[in-house]
């Protein structure tokens, strides 16, 4: 998505997430496309198949979900990940998954942990976009999303997890994983939902933050 030139800047305007926990996202108000990245984490073929158990149908929601957001920001990162490793049995999934596509416009690195920013360019590309808002998406909802947002957020940069675009290894964990971004207030964050995102982004101001 590109500025809109002919739409009146609203700084003076708060826009935020509606819905989101446990404060409304962003904190200052100030949503701007020009802030702001989707991070996409688990995007490659084994992670994609690590949360297969969780269902073809949640994969596919998820998958529309991110594509989505996508397409409503400026800047989407796309995160490879070395493979899960396997302490147990892994589940077979009853029912085949869709392989990984690539994502319009993404700009697509590979991380050397389960973290997003660990061993990749990530940060780099992140700080020279001038990107201080964070939306994180992916496969691993408990995993390489939860410690990626952990790391943006101890890089000082204001994460928005959301969790319908995310897919858990474990779809029992999803609820604590949640639970874990939401206390003390928010100490890695805030919670959402892509609908919400879409209507605060088309209310957003399409000028360069301040």
């Amino acid at each position: 998505m590109t500025a809109d030139a002919s739409r009146p800047c609203c700084a003076t305007e708060p826009v935020h997430v509606a819905g989101t926990t446990p404060y409304p996202w962003p904190y200052d108000g100030k949503l701007a496309p020009a802030r702001l990245a989707l991070v996409v984490t688990g995007w490659d073929e084994h992670w994609r198949a690590a949360v297969a158990p969780a269902g073809t149908d949640a994969v596919a929601a998820a998958v529309a979900n991110i594509a989505r957001l996508a397409s409503a920001v400026d800047r989407t990162f796309t995160v490879a990940h070395p493979p899960l490793p396997v302490r147990g049995p892994v589940p077979a999934s009853s029912e085949p998954v869709p392989p990984v596509g690539a994502i319009p416009g993404a700009v697509t690195v590979t991380a050397a942990g389960v973290d997003g920013f660990y061993g990749g360019p990530l940060a780099a590309l992140v700080r020279r976009a001038g990107v201080d808002q964070i939306l994180l998406a992916g496969f691993g909802l408990e995993t390489t999303v939860h410690s990626t947002m952990r790391s943006a957020n101890d890089a000082g940069l204001e994460c928005l997890a959301v969790v319908d675009a995310c897919v858990a290894l474990d779809p029992e964990l999803t609820p604590r994983t949640v639970s874990m971004i939401e206390m003390s207030g928010g100490i890695f964050g805030a919670v959402g939902a892509t609908a919400a995102v879409l209507d605060a982004l088309t209310a957003s101001c399409r000028c360069p933050a301040a």
